[in-house]
């Protein structure tokens, strides 16, 4: 697979802050889309002011129910299956742990059962996430052999995946000839984000209404890229998946070069200057069950074997997120435009 020219795509949770963004990646470049998802999680959503259900066919579907989507699936005939639609949120996870299990562990099993017998499908990207490792917090970069694990059940359930992705590969999947795969990026960062609790949502937020943002744990240190680096890696891993099934299957980690591993505080100290009209932060209240303070991965597997790496340092990503941001008080949205100049890079 040269590129994705009139390549017939699958993607699930399409409607989401990073399904929006490679909706519109991919059909920049060409391909032929379809959608199974939910309506948009958040409200405003990036979907639906970037106009991303014109860009493809949809269903609205609970991945959590197979009978509701297989025959979408069977009769779409994809080449590539892109895996997101997930309850992504740790915070969620804490207070619906049952349904953070059903959706991200069945969920997967089921849109893995749902590709079963569809002879047109060659490649498939499961994306986790990299809270899926087991993490003394010992400040040792994670490669994709490390153990699983998950304190919370957000990360537990993204580990499942990977054990329910891992397991239909083996018992089923590789012997249709399909190359399956799951993908560990970093923290994403971009426009359009109103993910409960997440950074980004919080950080734009307050300074768009000329208060300080409250932070958590400013001292946590984070992975942090932009969303189509990210984005970029699921799909160089999905070409050489369809083209070498065996080579390219398994785990990989998609992560930030290590200047871009930095602390909560120093992010926003950067996102402030960048916004400016006085934005700063103060400590909040952190109400919140545990969360992981020290996490980074080792992505040297990817950028050996797949030619990928970050094509945006930090300050540029910042600067795409403050500027996506300050257009949409506009009334502009200029998500296209990024895409664009990305592809151009």
């Amino acid at each position: 697979m040269s590129d994705w020219q009139g390549r017939r795509v699958l993607i699930t949770g399409h409607t989401g802050f990073k399904g929006s963004w490679l909706t519109l990646l991919l059909r920049a470049q060409g391909a032929e889309l379809a959608g199974v998802a939910l309506t948009p999680p958040t409200n405003p959503s990036l979907f639906e002011l970037a106009r991303v259900g014109n860009e493809l066919r949809t269903i609205e579907a609970d991945i959590r129910h197979l009978e509701s989507f297989a025959g979408f699936i069977s009769s779409f005939r994809p080449e590539v299956v892109l895996h997101l639609a997930a309850q992504s949120v740790v915070a969620t996870g804490y207070a619906e742990p049952v349904e953070t299990f059903h959706t991200n562990a069945v969920g997967t099993a089921n849109v893995l059962q749902a590709i079963r017998g569809v002879d047109s499908v060659r490649a498939v990207v499961s994306v986790t996430t990299d809270k899926v490792y087991d993490n003394p917090e010992s400040g040792r970069r994670f490669v994709e052999e490390d153990p699983l694990g998950g304190h919370d059940p957000y990360s537990a359930s993204k580990a499942a995946a990977e054990l329910v992705t891992a397991s239909y590969r083996q018992s089923f999947l590789a012997d249709q000839g399909v190359g399956v795969a799951t993908a560990r990026a970093g923290n994403v960062l971009g426009g359009g984000d109103w993910t409960p609790h997440q950074l980004v949502p919080e950080v734009m937020s307050a300074f768009a209404e000329a208060r300080p943002a409250e932070l958590r744990q400013p001292e946590s240190v984070r992975p942090w890229q932009h969303v189509l680096d990210a984005l970029n890696g699921y799909l160089a891993l999905a070409e050489r998946l369809a083209d070498d099934p065996e080579q390219f299957a398994g785990a990989w980690n998609f992560g930030p070069n290590t200047e871009s591993v930095l602390t909560v505080s120093t992010v926003v100290d950067r996102l402030a200057e960048l916004w400016g009209h006085g934005a700063g932060w103060e400590v909040g209240d952190n109400q919140f069950p545990h969360e992981t303070s020290l996490l980074e991965i080792d992505s040297t597997k990817a950028r050996s074997k797949l030619d990928w790496h970050p094509r945006l340092d930090l300050d540029s990503t910042l600067a795409l997120v403050v500027d996506w941001y300050r257009a949409h008080r506009q009334g502009k949205d200029i998500t296209r435009a990024q895409i664009a100049s990305f592809l151009d890079e």
